[in-house]
């Protein structure tokens, strides 16, 4: 059996350690001189379908379901490979890959994403992510709903979970109670959702940005997940 780590470090990706608020900017405008502004806002419209009936962003999906309505339109073919070749490390925040290595030096550093079997691993890869985290990469279609198989992979004495969504931080903490530090980075519309904001409990760490972390010990974060405080 798997000795467990004193702690695991799990760290989301969109608006997290990547700017996903300027990737879909980008694509916004790629939709629009490609296939027109009407085509662009056709396009979100089923990709907000598709993400109601599955859960999660699906930008191929999207893409596949609306060819199907216009079967004879080659311009898709742009759109994917711009989808599939798009920089991803460029749009890492400032400090990312700095605040991966800070903590990989006190504990595994792992991905925990959800999305899509194609697109959000490619994301993952060209971003450089992968690498970083050694290829502890783990994406479900609903994370929070997959601690226990979180459990078995990366066992840990405790873990700190960073996040953009208090939703997501908020059922964790409600499942592994004081053996996770959650923290919350204030990047991305979510984050300054007044309503998403309301809703939920803070987190036990709340950041500005990702690159905060490097101010950060393992010691310290966990006696944080265990009190009943939170901090600022």
């Amino acid at each position: 059996m798997t000795e467990p780590a004193g702690v695991v470090f799990l760290l989301d990706v969109d608006n997290t350690l990547l700017d996903n608020d300027r990737v879909i900017a980008d694509l916004n405008r790629h939709l629009t001189r490609t296939l027109g502004l009407d085509s662009q806002r056709r396009y979100w419209k089923i990709f907000e379908q598709r993400r109601s009936e599955l859960g999660y962003a699906d930008y191929l999906g999207a893409l596949q379901r609306y060819r199907d309505e216009e079967p004879s339109n080659t311009n898709f073919l742009e759109v994917s490979f711009y989808l599939m070749e798009y920089s991803f490390a460029n749009r890492l925040y400032p400090g990312s890959l700095d605040v991966i290595e800070h903590l990989a030096a006190q504990g595994p550093t792992v991905i925990l994403s959800d999305g899509d079997v194609i697109f959000q691993p490619r994301k993952v890869e060209r971003s450089g992510l992968y690498d970083a985290v050694e290829g502890r990469a783990l994406i479900y279609i609903h994370k929070e709903q997959e601690l226990d198989d979180v459990e078995k992979r990366y066992p840990a004495r405790h873990y700190v979970l960073v996040d953009d969504k208090l939703r997501i931080l908020t059922a964790v903490k409600k499942v592994w109670g004081p053996r996770v530090t959650t923290i919350f980075p204030r990047q991305g519309h979510y984050a300054h959702d007044p309503q998403v904001l309301a809703s939920y409990p803070p987190a036990d760490i709340s950041i500005e940005r990702i690159g905060d972390l490097l101010g950060y010990e393992a010691a310290a974060l966990a006696s944080c997940g265990s009190r009943d405080g939170r901090s600022g």
